[in-house]
């Protein structure tokens, strides 16, 4: 990490809430559905496909996961009556996962059971270590029976080639396949930029070569080069995989990707609880920091 990355970290504090909202518009639908529902008809005309993510984490009520499953229920409808992309994107802990595992899990069925009847899609994110083994238990049991939900396995996790091993052996899974953001043990996880990357690679053709029908999501510009070889190493038609990004990361090198024929989803993240989501991602990501830092001084951010 550069000192520049540390004085981010330390300084985000201070940044005024109002400059974080500024730049986190490039990264955030906005509050609303509708505002979800305009981002995605945007992405649509550019050609790619969405998933759409309700921000929130760590509820410890069940009346806000209640919540959460109602508005997640409300965009299914939203977006099925709007012939919009039917792809959504969950996080556990926002359906009451640090509240009881069973109840959570029968939030998650509710939603992806809906889903189903909608002809949609549910991912399952993946959070920090602690959630993983409950994450994929969830995942597992869901997937035995629908064939509309998938999960996410993160690379830098020592433990994800194992995952993909267990996975593979019961069924061809659905899987994001994401670097992963979360601030984890050197125990748990590799920490170093090259073997992450390396983990990352090797975690893809894994995935690949088994079968599973992989979203390979990546910003890194070098993985995104190992991810099309691969494909056409083993010769998988653009229906057998896909690329997906965040929202506002990177928008040329998502044109690229599209313009070389490949499906492309892009994670579209929209709420109330936007300023966590942001300075997470400010915290992880220089790249969106400088755009801050930039925005503090009046100038505009760099496409």
């Amino acid at each position: 990490m550069t000192l520049f990355d540390r004085l981010v970290r330390l300084g985000l504090p201070l940044v005024p809430k109002l400059i974080v909202g500024k730049v986190a518009s490039r990264y955030v639908a906005g509050d609303t559905i509708a505002a979800a529902v305009q981002t995605m008809r945007s992405l649509r005309d550019e050609g790619a496909v969405t998933t759409v993510d309700v921000l929130g984490e760590e509820v410890r009520e069940r009346d806000r996961a209640e919540s959460a499953v109602a508005e997640y229920l409300l965009l299914l409808e939203t977006i099925s009556a709007e012939g919009l992309e039917r792809n959504i994107s969950v996080k556990p802990t926002m359906l009451g996962l640090k509240i009881d595992e069973a109840f959570c899990a029968e939030r998650i069925a509710t939603i992806v059971a809906r889903a189903r009847e909608l002809a949609a899609f549910v991912r399952i994110d993946m959070e920090d270590h602690t959630c993983t083994d409950v994450t994929l238990r969830i995942y597992t049991d869901l997937a035995s029976r629908f064939d509309n939900v998938g999960t996410v396995l993160q690379s830098y996790l020592r433990r994800t080639p194992s995952d993909i091993d267990a996975l593979l052996k019961v069924g061809p899974p659905n899987i994001r396949l994401c670097k992963g953001i979360y601030r984890e043990p050197r125990a748990v996880a590799w920490h170093a930029y090259e073997t992450v990357r390396a983990n990352y690679e090797f975690c893809l053709e894994k995935l690949l070569r088994g079968g599973a029908y992989t979203g390979i999501a990546t910003h890194d510009e070098h993985l995104v080069w190992a991810g099309t070889s691969l494909v056409n190493r083993l010769g998988l038609s653009p229906e057998q995989y896909e690329f997906q990004m965040l929202l506002g990361v990177d928008p040329e090198l998502r044109r690229i990707i599209l313009a070389q024929g490949h499906r492309l989803r892009v994670y579209v993240p929209y709420g109330k609880d936007w300023y966590p989501y942001s300075t997470r991602r400010l915290r992880e990501n220089p790249t969106v920091a400088r755009h801050v830092m930039r925005a503090m001084l009046g100038l505009r951010p760099k496409q």
